[in-house]
This record gives structure tokens, sequence and C-alpha cells, in this order.
């Protein structure tokens, strides 16, 4: 019979190989954590190093009066919320392609994800000048071929970024992001149960009735997952404002005014702050995001 001491022993024997991973995630992640909310209960301006000092709540009463956060905090959830839905969308109808045979469907599948797989700021960029570009972009260039094909003369040559500067984000995107829902979404589709799909099918009912009474509501968790994970990193996102907007004409979301706080106005105190009230918000999103991670796993444990 094993006493507790060696019961304790051999629990230590399993945890001890995680410890420096433990460590290591505690000084890269919580100690910078600890240090920002620190930082955000200070008078901390780089421009008056005169007046440093211990300011209470006085950044958060700023943060939560200041009208360029709640502008930025509109477009921050118009933002997230169109990329969100229109990427899961496409990932959907994308997703229920790749689900069916046929030639050449790994070659597609490659390609189609990799969109996502490019760098941010690349991302971006290519936009910005291969797409967005009002001399030499590809969009341009489109309608100016359009224009040519019907023998119409003057082809306009609109300026995407200044005219609708946050749908320009917003598609950049949606590009990006689209690869990232088919790839939860088509994970779903292959854990379907292949059985009641034939039954459903031998009983007559049509494909439409199979994806809206069967697929639809098996999907139902895969589409929440890849919308709350979507929401958290897009929450988050700030190379395609920084790159394509600088945040201006109503383009700046949260990270680009907590960068313009610290890097531009110089308040550490206040620009603390706010990354602490991103912080929370996020960690609210990721709560509900691991719990459907847990349901998920669950259901696949029971089956």
């Amino acid at each position: 019979m094993r006493t507790p001491v060696a019961e304790r022993a051999k629990g230590w024997a399993r945890r001890a190989p995680l410890l420096p991973a433990l460590v290591f995630l505690i000084v890269v992640t919580q100690l910078p954590f600890v240090a920002t909310v620190v930082i955000s209960f200070m008078r901390w301006n780089a421009l008056a190093p005169d007046h440093r000092g211990f300011a209470a709540l006085d950044n958060y009463r700023a943060v939560v009066t200041d009208p360029a956060l709640r502008s930025s905090v509109g477009t921050t959830v118009l933002l997230t919320a169109s990329v969100v839905l229109v990427s899961l969308g496409l990932g959907l109808g994308l997703a229920l392609l790749l689900d069916r045979s046929f030639r050449g469907r790994g070659i597609v599948r490659t390609l189609l994800i990799t969109p996502f797989l490019v760098v941010p700021v690349a991302a971006a960029l290519l936009w910005k000048h291969a797409l967005y570009n009002a001399s030499y972009g590809l969009f341009n260039g489109a309608v100016t071929w359009l224009w040519q094909l019907f023998g119409a003369g003057d082809p306009p040559q609109p300026d995407w970024m200044t005219d609708s500067p946050l749908l320009s984000v917003e598609l950049s995107l949606i590009w990006q992001w689209t690869p990232f829902m088919m790839l939860i979404l088509l994970a779903g589709l292959q854990s379907r149960p292949a059985d009641a799909v034939e039954a459903a099918r031998m009983d007559g009912a049509t494909a439409f009735d199979i994806f809206r009474h069967l697929t639809l509501p098996h999907l139902r968790r895969y589409l929440e997952l890849a919308a709350l994970l979507g929401t958290v990193y897009i929450v988050q996102n700030f190379d395609a404002v920084f790159t394509l907007t600088s945040g201006g004409l109503g383009t700046a979301n949260l990270p680009y005014t907590i960068y313009q706080t610290f890097y531009q106005a110089h308040d550490y105190g206040r620009a603390s702050a706010q990354g602490v009230v991103v912080v929370l918000c996020s960690l609210l999103v990721a709560n509900f995001a691991l719990r459907t991670v847990s349901s998920l796993l669950r259901e696949e444990i029971t089956r």
C-alpha cells in the first residue's frame, strides 16, 4: 500500500518536466501584465517627468470618459462583427465545398488556406499596394479593363482607402480570416455521423433538408467556437489598421488607440489602463471560447 508521501512524490515526478514551461509562461506573460496593472495606477507621462506619482483610479476614469476611446470601441465592435460574420459565412460555404470529393481537392484546400498563413503586415501591404493603389492596383486595373471592354471612355479610378477606409480594412481581414473559419467548420463537417446522413438520403431528404436539420445543428458548437476565437483575435488586430489607414478616417480601433496613447502622447499610465480594460474584455470572450472547446471535447469523448 502506497503512503501519502509516496503518492505526493509520484505526483511531483509527473509534474516536474512541466515546471520549466510553466515558469517560462509566467515570466513571459504574467509578469508583464502585472507590471502593466501597476503602471495603470500611476501618473506617468514621459512629457512631464516631474509629475510622476500614484494616480489611484484617475487613469481608469479618463479611459471611461475619453471620447476617442468610446469612438474606437464602436469602430472595434463594427469591424469585429462584420469580419467575423462575413468570414463565417464564406468559411461555411468553402467548408461545404471541400467536404465533397473532387479531383484536386488537396490543391484547392492548400490554396484556400494560404491567406491565413501570410504574415499580417505582409497581407496588409499586399492589399494596400497590389489591390487598393489608385495608380497601379488590381481593382482599378479591373475597372479600367471593363470600361474599355464595353467601349466606354474615362474609367473611374477611385481611391479605395480614402473613399471606403473601414471597408478596405474589413476586406483585407475577411480575406485573411476566412480560411481560419473554414478549417474549424471543415473539421466539424468531417466529424458529422455519416450513417445519419446516409439514412436521411435513403428516406428521401434533399440536400437542403440534410443541411438544415442535420449539418447545421451539428455545426452549432463549431460555429460558436470559430466566432469566439475570431472575435478574440480580430479585436486585438493592429497590423491592418496601422498599415492601411494609420488609424485615420474613423478606422482607429482599440489597439491603435492604445498605440497612439503610448507612443504618440507618451502617457504610459493611461495607455496601461486602456490595455488592462481591453485584456479584461478579451478574457470574457476567451472564457466563452474555452467553455465551448470543453463542451466539444466532452461530446467527442462520449461518442
